[in-house]
């Protein structure tokens, strides 16, 4: 951390220097330069909520290019998080979740909703499910780092994922096509049209087809989907312009899959051949750990959790029949004083699935369908005060059906019918002290209600093993916040940016599966501060930006497996939400790019992060009444249900553990060389290294569940003729690593199960511009 702070002083400092001042150009002529094929790329970002470089946005920002995620082979919001260190991307089932620099939510249920906000076109994506399906035809990936409680919608704790797909062109005709075919049958095709419709109207329209078996031995981990998105652009003057996007993805196959993690009790198949945990072979080793666990009467007595059918084994039949479609229309302004920008919108979200991602079966049924409009009047650049105001609605309606089957022991099924709305008022103004110095302060103010219909059913042996669902319960949540931020710019030569700003995030409170009244949880916080600098020097070739921050993170709201009460009043495994947290998280992020000539390019982006709980305590949930695996103090342990069943309560203190999904370093290092063979044709070869130190994967701190350190690398060769066309081969994982993604327990038997990222693949990839 000393080091890192120490190059970051230096890095503060360098501007200062009148070498290095004299050598860094003004912005226009740094876009001049970029434009030569000189030196860095300039990358226009909307974090902010207007258009800016992303080298003068005071905001820790990662862009990622829609190039650069063709080039990665990245189709699904899994494979994000090897571009951006400080993100990583969790499948849960059906689900996605989301946790950058150490914050985010375990999406287990119909319940959840993320820490970081995801947005598509502008747009907010409430469900974690929706995610999918988006990642083609793409401008670029904007990774906002840090609570973006004043410009942004929703949920945005830790920060937000904006995706912007590609925009119609007035009066250019022309197409993208690509086509792919690599290892584990592996097919993808693009295709992208753009075709002007007269002086003031473009339309554009993309598709993607892509077909991939599973990594894992049964099929699961496969990727198969159908996308496709029309935009049409109508800019009658210069003034005004209206953007229409309807968005379409089906998605199907097997879905995510879970292998076993190795464990002192028993045998189980070696992770790198990748068995999957519904396998015969993953079978055989769960019916040997059963054979050596007390079992109760009704379940066959010793041995025979497994031979009863008191547990029953994964299966085969998983599947995903998803559909997401969605339109929205961004309207602009010029009003002469200011830009009006107006974003209505609607998604639905047709969600069926089976999983067996968490050691036993899930049926979810989840029909979502979501209304927002966000307004925004962003002043003129010309004034010494600035100003973006706004106001968000967002309204979101959702019927669910999930059934959780561990085996005759355990069953439980629960019926919400959520309602929310949430609304928000939202302003930041900047001004100029002087003509390097700035002050920028904002506020949003946000009410949200949150309303429930649910039926619950809880069975499992000695009593019904499917019992009839319970009469239904209501449920009404409201909460109000009011979030800020307060910081200072300065600008400390023509191509140096130095920031410090503190600001302040807040994520809703809300239900999880019980019977009222101990089925709510609060809203969590985070304030961040933060400093940092962006810089570009030797007449812009080098770019080195650098932040360190400090989050302080008050009524964390954390899932794990616990007890939730039934109708019968009898306690029940289910997942629960709890503010059972409070955690410290600090760190620094470095990021280098170096360009010495036009062929060549280095990338470095590093990332030390230190997280710590100050409380974390959960009281843990045994049907069985067997202790639980864990990682922490186990305080005690009492009856859940007296005179019922052995079920037992263990009271666990997870205080002074890391945070979850935190790597204490994270790097990403890559290279790039372009070889000029003839004036027509280009040789691109390039290699990048995602290295990471160990982390824990959920808050149980199991030891088979954390991820030791390992390092991930891919390379590419590309022919590129200026005529149009391309060639490139590609391997991803080139040493063939195995590394979780994510890992949990399976109740009862009380075993680990992971799932794992990507293989070594490797393929080839045609492309045609025309």
């Amino acid at each position: 951390m000393k080091k890192l702070l120490l190059a970051g002083s230096a890095i503060l400092a360098a501007p200062l220097y009148p070498a290095f001042a004299q050598e860094a150009p003004p912005a226009p002529q740094a876009d001049a330069a970029s434009e030569s094929g000189e030196g860095l790329q300039d990358i226009v970002i909307t974090a902010q909520r207007r258009s800016e470089s992303l080298q003068r946005a005071a905001v820790a920002v990662t862009a990622v290019t829609g190039d650069d995620l063709a080039q990665s082979g990245i189709t699904e919001t899994a494979n994000l998080g090897k571009l951006v260190p400080s993100l990583v991307v969790q499948p849960t089932g059906g689900t996605t979740s989301f946790f950058l620099r150490g914050v985010g939510t375990n999406s287990q249920n119909s319940f959840s909703e993320n820490a970081v906000a995801f947005n598509f076109n502008g747009v907010y994506v409430g469900r974690p499910t929706a995610p999918a399906g988006v990642f083609y035809d793409l401008e670029r990936v904007e990774v906002v780092k840090g609570p973006q409680g004043t410009l942004y919608g929703r949920n945005a704790t830790g920060g937000a994922i904006n995706v912007l797909p590609k925009k119609p062109v007035l009066g250019d005709f022309g197409g993208e096509a690509l086509l792919e075919y690599g290892n584990y049958d592996s097919k993808k095709g693009f295709l992208a049209l753009n075709v002007p419709i007269g002086d003031t109207v473009a339309l554009r329209v993309a598709g993607q087809i892509v077909d991939r078996d599973g990594y894992i031995s049964d099929g699961y981990d496969d990727d198969k989907g159908e996308a496709v998105r029309a935009s049409l652009l109508i800019e009658p003057s210069d003034r005004w312009s209206m953007t229409l996007v309807a968005d379409y993805y089906n998605q199907h196959g097997k879905g995510g899959g879970a292998v076993l993690l190795p464990e002192a009790r028993y045998t189980v198949p070696a992770l790198e051949d990748r068995v999957s945990i519904s396998d015969p072979r993953a079978h055989a080793a769960i019916r040997q750990l059963a054979s050596t666990l007390f079992a109760p009467p009704f379940c066959g007595g010793p041995g025979n959790f497994v031979n009863s059918g008191c547990v029953a084994l994964p299966g085969t039949d998983g599947f995903l029949d998803n559909e997401f479609v969605g339109v929205s229309a961004t309207i602009v302004g010029d009003l002469g004083f200011g830009t009006l920008t107006v974003l209505p919108a609607w998604r639905r979200s047709d969600v069926k699935f089976r999983t067996y991602l968490p050691g036993f079966a899930g049926d979810i049924a989840d029909l979502a369908e979501q209304t927002s409009i966000e307004v925004r009047l962003a002043s003129n650049e010309d004034g010494r005060l600035r100003y973006v105001v706004g106001g968000f609605y967002f309204g979101e309606n959702q019927a669910t059906e999930n059934f959780f089957r561990q085996g005759n022991i355990s069953t439980t099924r629960f019926t919400p019918r959520l309602n929310t709305e949430s609304v928000a008022a939202f302003g930041q103004l900047t001004f100029d002290l002087s003509d390097s110095l700035r002050l920028v302060a904002g506020g949003r103010y946000t009410r949200e209600d949150k309303k429930q219909l649910t039926s619950t059913a809880s069975g499992g042996l000695p009593g019904p093993i499917n019992p009839p669902l319970s009469v239904p319960f209501t449920g009404d949540l409201s909460f109000e916040k009011f979030t800020w931020k307060a910081g200072v710019e300065f600008d400390a030569g023509p191509a140096s940016l130095v920031y410090a700003n503190v600001a302040t995030g807040f994520k809703a409170g809300g239900f999880f599966v019980a019977q009222p009244p101990n089925n709510t949880f609060r809203p969590e916080s985070l304030t961040a501060y933060t400093f940092g600098a962006k810089n570009r020097f030797l007449d812009n070739k080098l770019q080195l930006n650098f932040e360190a921050f400090y989050w302080d993170y008050k009524d964390q709201q954390v899932t794990y497996v616990g007890g939730i009460p039934t109708g019968s009043g009898v306690f029940a495994q289910g997942s629960i939400t709890v503010n059972a947290g409070k955690s410290h998280i600090y760190g620094a992020e470095l990021e280098a790019r170096f360009a010495p000539s036009r062929n060549d390019l280095f990338n470095l982006n590093v990332q030390y992060l230190k997280g710590k709980y100050d409380s974390l305590q959960t009281a843990n949930f045994s049907p069985t009444g067997a202790p639980v695996t864990t990682g922490c103090t186990t305080l005690g342990s009492r009856a859940a249900n007296p005179g019922i069943n052995n079920a037992r309560f263990y009271d666990i203190d997870c205080s002074g553990k890391p945070t979850v999904n935190s790597p204490e370093w994270a790097i990403n290092v890559g290279y790039e060389r372009t070889f000029e063979l003839t004036g027509d044709l280009d040789f691109i070869a390039g290699a990048r290294a995602n290295i990471e130190s160990s982390r824990f994967m959920n808050s149980n701190y199991r030891p088979e569940e954390k991820q030791d350190g390992f390092v991930m690398a891919d390379a590419f060769v590309t022919l590129r003729s200026q005529q149009g066309w391309s060639v490139t081969g590609f391997v991803n994982n080139l040493t063939d690593e195995e590394v979780l993604a994510r890992a949990g327990t399976r109740p009862i038997l009380d075993f680990p199960v992971g799932t794992l990222r990507p293989p070594r693949t490797y393929g080839v990839r045609v492309g045609f511009d025309f």
